[in-house]
């Protein structure tokens, strides 16, 4: 990771968005939310999940289909993403402490008011993040876009 990026961002008073996801088979859904994600504020820096944090996932043994520098390379290429940063834990908690973003944005079926860890709605790293005066945001998913829907089509083909 970019220390010395993140910091150049912090110096400058710009304010840094946190998101994080496996980003596999990116579609329409992906840009509109990493978009979505971007406006909250000056930086956007997305947390990749390694290969390895794919598969303990629970997405199916064929997943990622990509390997992670080609998803990587392919976030960096939108124009709404300023930093990619791979990670192998299960949960970016780690990263989200080390980047310490203004705002966490996660997609769709959380909940940030969602306040118990053991929830599934819960959004790892949203303590932390509110702790230090920062916001926890869920941005609405563009139905019907999904990996898992893309696959499951190529399938019937």
């Amino acid at each position: 990771m970019s220390q010395s990026q993140l910091m150049e961002w912090r110096e400058a008073g710009e304010r840094m968005v946190f998101t994080n996801g496996v980003f596999d088979i990116l579609h329409a859904g992906h840009v509109m939310y990493l978009t979505e994600a971007k406006s909250r504020g000056d930086r956007l820096v997305v947390g990749l999940n390694s290969d390895a944090s794919v598969r303990t996932l629970g997405k199916g043994p064929e997943r990622p289909i990509n390997p992670e520098a080609d998803r990587k390379a392919v976030l960096e290429g939108l124009r709404a993403v300023d930093l990619v940063v791979v990670f192998d834990e299960t949960t970016p908690e780690r990263l989200i402490d080390e980047i310490r973003p203004d705002v966490l944005v996660k997609g769709g079926d959380y909940d940030a008011l969602c306040t118990d860890p053991n929830h599934p709605a819960f959004i790892v790293g949203s303590e932390g993040v509110r702790s230090r005066g920062g916001e926890v945001e869920v941005i609405p998913l563009l139905p019907g876009r999904s990996t898992t829907n893309i696959i499951k089509k190529s399938r019937q083909q």
